[in-house]
């Protein structure tokens, strides 16, 4: 299906809405009924008709079948964040007693979930490099029920081998599932490596102006229907339709954004590469990158997000560099229209910062919209105070 098509005309039954070029946010918290019949048939199956907005809704309907396309997937549900997302994944294929493999590193929710939340239902957990095929193989138990992935990882970008991980677990009858947030269904499908499920955080690229908050997962209707009717309803984390909304009109610019951000991240990698107060720059689609070969078959860009380890023997260099820097903000998060930055530093105490330790010295940078000379001036004057 081509992008433009899904993006600007799908799902959008303009002459049910008096022929309005933008969807309609229907507010509505519920939806009358006609006869007592309508209403039990409501009742029987709620995910197949309009009864109360904690379930369907007409503008998050609209979202759902652009962003299910965008997957190549049968069907999606768009939650209140990515967390959101995760956790109806997961929660969604696990029993007591089961077992999951993760890879290293995950986003931090994720990994609480794993650590703290699902042992108290006797889930554990296993971390593992995926970057080799054959560290899956040895996690798997017969009790693992799911694989999660994460690839590109969002600091070092580790990558995983989709195919063949979804080759193993579908022998091992294991349901994958993938956080898909680095490169948006723009540029990797996991769902057409056979990947089970693939989820994003929603507030990043595909809102794209950090003012939405929301999750999208994708996968089978079989299964997207099972976690509706389960997890999706009874923790009642469905996006709200004004936020459905602007994720719709996220989606108008997205080509065009990923495209300007990708051009603009190239020459701040080259000025990065260059600099003297630089150690590295990892990048997926830089050449110097370890999993370079891989990242190239898998995906079809890698847009802004990038590390450099800044070359710096106290921890009061990399804070002095970062309160700096009067353009690019400090802050979490990734694919609005601002350039952004955070240090790892900044999720330790300063007394544990080791110069030796290269994950201390790293700096996450997201290019934004704003023109590359000026995202490079900004952090050249920043290095010139140190």
């Amino acid at each position: 299906m081509d992008i433009s098509y899904i993006i600007n005309e799908l799902a959008e039954d303009r002459e049910n809405y008096f022929n309005a070029i933008a969807p309609p946010i229907i507010q509505s918290s519920n939806f009358a009924f006609k006869t007592v019949d309508e209403m039990r048939s409501a009742f029987a199956d709620e995910s197949s008709t309009y009864l109360y907005s904690r379930g369907l809704n007409p503008t998050v309907d609209i979202l759902r079948k652009k962003l299910a396309a965008l997957d190549n997937a049968e069907d999606c549900l768009v939650f209140n964040s990515g967390a959101a997302a995760i956790f109806a994944a997961v929660l969604a294929n696990v029993k007591s007693g089961d077992h999951i493999v993760s890879v290293n590193k995950p986003y931090t929710w994720a990994q609480k979930m794993f650590n703290v939340i699902l042992p108290r239902f006797g889930v554990t957990t296993s971390y593992i490099d995926g970057t080799e095929i054959e560290n899956f193989e040895r996690a798997i138990l017969p009790n693992t029920t799911v694989i999660y992935l994460e690839s590109p990882n969002s600091w070092d970008y580790a990558i995983q081998d989709l195919k063949a991980v979804a080759e193993l677990a579908k022998s091992e009858d294991i349901v994958t599932i993938i956080d898909n947030s680095y490169c948006t269904p723009i540029y990797q499908r996991p769902i057409d490596f056979g990947i089970d499920l693939t989820l994003q955080s929603a507030t990043k690229y595909i809102g794209g102006h950090s003012d939405t908050v929301a999750g999208v997962l994708s996968g089978s209707s079989t299964m997207i229907k099972r976690i509706f009717n389960s997890e999706y309803m009874n923790i009642g984390s469905g996006i709200s339709p004004f936020n459905a909304w602007l994720l719709i009109r996220g989606l108008r610019t997205l080509p065009m954004r990923l495209e300007r951000i990708t051009q603009t991240t190239q020459q701040v990698i080259k000025y990065l590469q260059q600099h003297e107060k630089v150690e590295t720059v990892l990048f997926p689609f830089d050449e110097s990158f370890p999993q370079y070969q891989l990242a190239r078959q898998q995906m079809l860009g890698a847009c802004g997000l990038l590390t450099f380890i800044i070359k710096a023997d106290t921890v009061d260099l990399i804070e002095k560099f970062c309160n700096n820097l009067r353009h690019i903000l400090m802050a979490v998060s990734w694919g609005g229209h601002e350039s952004l930055i955070i240090p790892k530093c900044s999720g330790m105490s300063a007394t544990h910062f080791n110069p030796l330790n290269k994950d201390h010295r790293m700096l996450r940078l997201y290019v934004g919209l704003e023109e590359g000379e000026y995202i490079i001036k900004d952090l050249e004057q920043a290095f010139l105070l140190i």
